[in-house]
C-alpha cells in the first residue's frame, strides 16, 4: 500500500542530525520539474524496504538540473576542477520501514568523473558520467546533459530563468512535500537500505519560467515516459548544505 507522509514527519526530518558532518556542498540555481504517476507504477520500481510516498493519492517523479558548488570534505577546501560541476537528477519520494520520508534516486548525472566515482563508492548512489554544458546570463540559464556512451538523441536540455522573488514553501502544500526533503535512500551491495541525511536552511522557491525541457531521463532510467508537460515547476537560487555519512 502506498504511504502518505505527514507534514509533521517532513518537518521532523529537517532537524539537523547530531554528530560530525562528512561533506559540505552548495547547491545553486535548481529547477524542480515534477510529473504525477499512479502509485502502483512507481512502487514497482522501488527496492524492498521502501514504500512510495504520495500526495493527494498520487506518486511524483522529479527532474532536477542544478549546479554543485564548493563540494569538499568537511576538513578541506574547494579544489578547482573537482568541487564545481553540473548535476541532473531523476528522483521519486518514498518512506522506509521506520516511516521516515526521503528521496529515492533513479539516476544522478554529473560532468565530474571523480565526483561520480566517490558518490558511487561512498554513498551507493547511481551516479553516471555525462557531458554537460550551460550558458548563463543575468536571468537565463541554458542547461544540457548528454550521457556518455548514449546516442546524441538522448541529450536533455532545459532553459529556465533565475527569479528574484522567492520564499519558503508553506508546510502542507504540494511544493513543500516535493522540495523539502532532507533524507536520501540508497541500496547497499548487501541489499540493505541505507539512509543519508543532509541539513540546510529551507529552500526559497518560486514558480519557474521554463521554455525548454526534456523528459528523456525517464526512458534512460527505465521509467514510463510521461505523455504530457510537467505538472509543476519551481526555481530555487539554492542552499548551502551539510552532508552526513550513510547509516
Amino acid at each position: 500500500m502506498p504511504a502518505a507522509s505527514t507534514t509533521e514527519a517532513l518537518l521532523a526530518a529537517r532537524a539537523r542530525p547530531p554528530g560530525r558532518i562528512a561533506m559540505r556542498h552548495s547547491w545553486r540555481d535548481l529547477l524542480f520539474l515534477h510529473w504525477s504517476f499512479d502509485p502502483d507504477v512507481i512502487q514497482r520500481t522501488l527496492p524492498e524496504g521502501l514504500t512510495v510516498d504520495t500526495f493527494d493519492g498520487r506518486a511524483w517523479v522529479g527532474v532536477v538540473p542544478f549546479f554543485m558548488r564548493n563540494v569538499r570534505p568537511w576538513w578541506f577546501t574547494s579544489v578547482p576542477g573537482l568541487s564545481n560541476f553540473q548535476e541532473l537528477n531523476l528522483r521519486t519520494y518514498a518512506v522506509d520501514r521506520n516511516g521516515t520520508p526521503g528521496v529515492w534516486f533513479y539516476s544522478l548525472d554529473a560532468n565530474c568523473w571523480p565526483a561520480v566515482q566517490i558518490a558511487r563508492r561512498w554513498f551507493n548512489l547511481p551516479y553516471r558520467w555525462s557531458n554537460m554544458k550551460y550558458q548563463s546570463s543575468d536571468k537565463r540559464l541554458t542547461y544540457s546533459s548528454h550521457l556518455r556512451g548514449r546516442p546524441v538523441e538522448t541529450k536533455c536540455s532545459y532553459h529556465y530563468d533565475r527569479i528574484d522573488s522567492v520564499q519558503p514553501a508553506a508546510p502542507g502544500t504540494l511544493e513543500f512535500f516535493l522540495i523539502e526533503r532532507y533524507v536520501l535512500f540508497s541500496l547497499r551491495r548487501s541489499g540493505v537500505i541505507a539512509t543519508g541525511r543532509v541539513w540546510h536552511q529551507p529552500y526559497s522557491i518560486a514558480p519557474a519560467v521554463v521554455d525548454t525541457w526534456d523528459a528523456k531521463l525517464f526512458s534512460l532510467g527505465d521509467l514510463p515516459v510521461p505523455e504530457g508537460e510537467f505538472a509543476n515547476a519551481y526555481y530555487s537560487p539554492g542552499v548551502d548544505v551539510e552532508v552526513f555519512a550513510l547509516t
